[in-house]
């Protein structure tokens, strides 16, 4: 059994629909990053598989517990890493993490998370006074505080330096390796690729291409063979674009400033490895080279595709991930009651709240 499956899931916000017959399923000790433009549909449906939305229909189960009406017993099961809000400003992370930790019956010890989350130095520092960067790790402690089976990230890496998207990175390594299920929803290309087991890349609330990150960039694309693009130092002249276009037999072509492509001939590794003779001979620094298509390339053709498919609604008209209050009527069977929200989300951020 897969610690998330969601079949056939559609939400709809009065009359618009943010997911739209969505089939995705994650596995235990597995990553899986949901990628999509914004109103693509990633917000409603992880927040239908923590039980904070009701589905208008389809099904959704996580590690065999329907969110909704098994919404106390999953609580205890799982872990949720807002992007922003639901913590007390006026707390200290060691304070935050000691709260959260008396909600559950085997938490973390909050100084083996401080720890692990790179927060010591900054353990009695108000919430509000810590970097973007540190309140992003506080989140992330805050979601595992609970040891939880299946974890959700908005955002993990957002405003994190360097070396915190590294520690980070690390640390949904070793989640997977113990055992976790960990479910990312992210704007960061570059992060979904280093962290991700697999990809799904959603857009208008239907999943438009999954797999592995080395293998989405196969999916849907053309026939034919794709451009090799590559940077020099320093630039091509004029007249050496012109030599070098003869010397391979195709057209290369300026991208921008010292960057080129071009669609080389013959056999693949042997025309690159001609090209990247070539500029050597001609005092040229390879700087950057590519032989396939890129995640954003990747991103940038199937979410235009799928905007446009037909039936399919404008991205303009979806239900958005983030709206902003007043947008959408909810209808009232699905109503959610924002005051009583707001305050839980105060008391649990989204956590498993014991009682």
């Amino acid at each position: 059994m897969a610690a998330v499956e969601i079949a056939e899931l559609v939400v709809d916000y009065g009359r618009k629909r943010a997911v739209n017959g969505l089939t995705l399923s994650a596995e235990r000790r597995e990553v899986l990053v949901i990628l999509g433009p914004n109103g693509a549909g990633k917000t409603s449906t992880v927040e239908t598989a923590e039980g904070y939305i009701k589905p208008t229909s389809g099904t959704v189960r996580v590690l065999g517990l329907d969110p909704v009406t098994d919404r106390r017993e999953l609580l205890a099961k799982i872990g949720v890493m807002l992007q922003k809000g639901g913590i007390y400003p006026a707390m200290s992370p060691r304070q935050v993490l000691r709260l959260f930790a008396s909600y559950y019956s085997n938490a973390h010890h909050p100084e083996e998370v401080l720890e692990l989350v790179g927060l010591k130095g900054v353990g009695k520092t108000p919430y509000k006074r810590l970097s973007g960067g540190e309140q992003q790790r506080l989140a992330l402690g805050l979601a595992l505080i609970g040891r939880p089976e299946v974890v959700f990230l908005d955002e993990p890496t957002a405003g994190v330096d360097p070396a915190g998207r590294l520690a980070i990175r690390e640390l949904v390594a070793n989640l997977r390796q113990g055992g976790t299920c960990v479910v990312i929803t992210t704007h960061e290309l570059a992060e979904a690729e280093r962290m991700a087991d697999r990809i799904a890349l959603i857009d208008s609330g239907r999943l438009l291409a999954q797999g592995a990150p080395n293998e989405l960039s196969a999916l849907g694309a053309s026939s034919q063979r794709p451009p090799v693009r590559f940077r020099t130092s320093p630039a091509l002249s004029q007249a050496e674009l012109e030599a070098l276009s003869k010397d391979l037999r195709c057209a290369v072509v300026t991208d921008h400033g010292n960057e080129y492509s071009a669609v080389l001939q013959g056999n693949g590794p042997s025309a690159t490895a001609h090209l990247v003779s070539w500029l050597a001979s001609h005092d040229h620094a390879l700087i950057d080279l590519r032989t396939a298509e890129s995640l954003e390339e990747t991103y940038l053709r199937l979410t235009s595709k799928g905007s446009s498919d037909a039936g399919m609604a404008p991205r303009a008209q979806m239900a958005g991930d983030h709206l902003s209050e007043g947008e959408v009527p909810v209808p009232a069977q699905h109503h959610i009651d924002q005051d009583h929200l707001a305050s839980e989300k105060a008391i649990e951020p989204r956590q498993g709240h014991r009682s």
